[in-house]
């Protein structure tokens, strides 16, 4: 007696159902979501701050102000900053690395007078893990005290300002200020 071969897509359904019978569906992670632009989970109480890294929302100083006011309770960093500026590009792989690194410290960025695409490729360009905001009329800049960017001021958990930093980060400053905060 000569046996048939199985097709291969009745082959592929009995695979399928053999592996859905034996895998934990309580233990599955969620799906994950869209990757070129991951949520923002440590600042939830913050009703200013971006849901997304690609979100940027403009906000003026008032706006500003009350997204520090929000921001109470964590120990956070604001680096303003824009495409178009060389030392903002220098920065950006300590700021971004020392975001994934401090996950007990929301980071947020304040996009100064820049274009969306170039504000968008700047992120993505540097993995920037974190929000940011658009300042289209570069108030906020100005409001700190700043000619220029970058400017990065730091914050501890009760909402004061440990240090301001005008001009491009370095890595001992980025440290001894995160240091700073997270006491």
């Amino acid at each position: 007696m000569t046996t048939m071969p199985l097709p291969r897509s009745i082959i592929f359904v009995i695979c399928v159902l053999i592996l859905g019978a034996c895998t934990d569906t309580a233990a599955q992670e969620p799906p994950a979501s869209d990757t070129s632009s991951p949520a923002i989970v440590l600042a939830s109480g913050a009703p200013l701050l971006p849901d997304t890294v690609a979100e940027l929302p403009p906000i003026d100083v008032d706006g500003f102000h009350e997204l520090l006011r929000q921001l109470h309770g964590t120990p956070f960093v604001v680096n303003i900053w824009a495409s178009w500026c060389d030392p903002c590009i220098r920065e950006a792989p300590l700021l971004s690395s020392a975001a994934q690194t401090h996950r007990d410290v929301q980071f947020v960025g304040v996009d100064h007078q820049d274009g969306r695409g170039g504000a968008e490729t700047f992120i993505e360009q540097h993995d920037i893990p974190y929000p940011s905001v658009f300042d289209p009329a570069g108030a906020i800049l100005t409001d700190i005290g700043a000619i220029g960017p970058p400017a990065t001021l730091f914050y501890d958990a009760d909402g004061n300002q440990v240090a301001k930093v005008i001009g491009e980060l370095s890595e001992e400053t980025l440290a001894e200020n995160l240091r700073a905060v997270e006491r």
